[in-house]
């Protein structure tokens, strides 16, 4: 016959995944319960996937760069006026 293919042996192309392992405090936790719901997604390794999509498609946005933009230069112009921090 042809050839013999034996058990537990990877005939296709290997394959390769990223694994990356994280800690969450009580307050991250609760964050990712949040976002789950709102994500309407159960499975926590999907649903920081999708946020870390989200983040990464919005952060590179016009209107936020020019948000961000502004709340840095307003942080700045605060340290030099000596204005405190808001909390």
């Amino acid at each position: 016959m042809g050839l013999e293919k034996k058990p537990f042996v990877r005939y296709q192309e290997e394959k390769t995944k990223d694994v990356v392992t994280i800690w969450l405090n009580n307050e991250e936790r609760q964050l990712l319960e949040q976002s789950k719901a709102i994500l309407e997604q159960s499975k926590d390794g999907t649903a920081l996937k999708q946020l870390a999509w989200i983040g990464a498609k919005t952060i590179g946005d016009e209107k936020i760069s020019y948000m961000l933009g502004v709340i840095y230069s307003n942080k700045r112009k605060n340290k030099r006026l000596g204005i405190p921090d808001f909390d």
